[in-house]
């Protein structure tokens, strides 16, 4: 389906939000999304501050697992959020072309990172002009839990009891500056994977920074509902505590 620009009135609006005409961005595109699957729902929003949604995140499975992949894309790199879409959806259509073709999840997850930083690397016109974003990546199934992931979005393990734990360690130097990013000026993506058996069943959270800088204590993150209301909850309560950037999490359920 096309969607016309609100602005000018006969342009075309382009994935990325903006008119391909007169080029402007449209009034509240991406400014909320929930995604839902068997296994799985996530909800993003624009944030109290943000003028553009520039995160991205993908849901997908079948009996056997639930995958989910959230990006960010990084503000100070043109198309931003091009970038974290696009990263999104090639993540996701590997992992699950792979999964299905018998692969591992560790080497699933790795030619998903792979494949997904050619895509963010193709968009990139030069050098110096080279959309970028941060990627982490889930897989829930009956062998454990799995996360990948590329600079400062991270992947957390919820249990229904117990205490929770971060899987991934942020990839940031000095004054918490990325140091590892999808784009074409990153070079070729080393992503880095965690595996985990839980001991219990619980949920696989896969988030942005806009989430986790608002809710640092893991204790604020415990499941209690459905897994959207759940993401709902967790949304809310970063823009409560003031929504200063754009905010996504995924829930991915783990029955172990």
């Amino acid at each position: 389906m096309t969607t016309h620009c609100a602005l000018c009135g006969g342009g075309t609006v382009t994935p990325d939000g903006h008119c391909w005409d007169c080029g402007q961005a449209q009034p509240a595109f991406r400014s909320h999304l929930e995604i839902t699957t068997g296994g799985g729902a996530g909800v993003s929003d624009r944030g109290l501050r943000r003028g553009v949604n520039a995160d991205a995140m993908a849901l997908a499975g079948d009996s056997a697992w639930t995958i989910g992949v959230v990006c960010d894309g990084v503000s100070m790199s043109p198309r931003s959020e091009r970038a974290a879409r696009i990263a999104a959806d090639t993540g996701a259509s590997t992992l699950v072309a792979r999964l299905r073709a018998g692969a591992l999840p560790e080497t699933a997850l790795a030619d998903a990172a792979t494949r997904a930083g050619r895509a963010v690397a193709a968009l990139a016109e030069s050098a110096h002009a080279a959309p970028a974003c941060t990627y982490v990546a889930g897989i829930a199934g009956q062998g454990g839990i799995w996360a990948c992931w590329i600079g400062d979005s991270r992947a957390y393990w919820l249990p229904d009891e117990g205490a929770g734990m971060a899987l991934t360690e942020d990839d940031t130097g000095a004054h918490e500056a990325l140091s590892a990013w999808l784009g074409a000026d990153a070079g070729d993506p080393d992503p880095r994977i965690r595996s985990y058996r839980p001991p219990g069943p619980g949920r696989l959270l896969l988030c942005t920074d806009g989430l986790w800088r608002h809710l640092p204590d893991l204790d604020s993150l415990r499941p209690q509902g459905e897994l959207l209301v759940d993401a709902r909850a967790l949304v809310g309560r970063a823009l409560d505590a003031g929504g200063h950037d754009n905010v996504t999490a995924v829930l991915l359920a783990v029955t172990a």
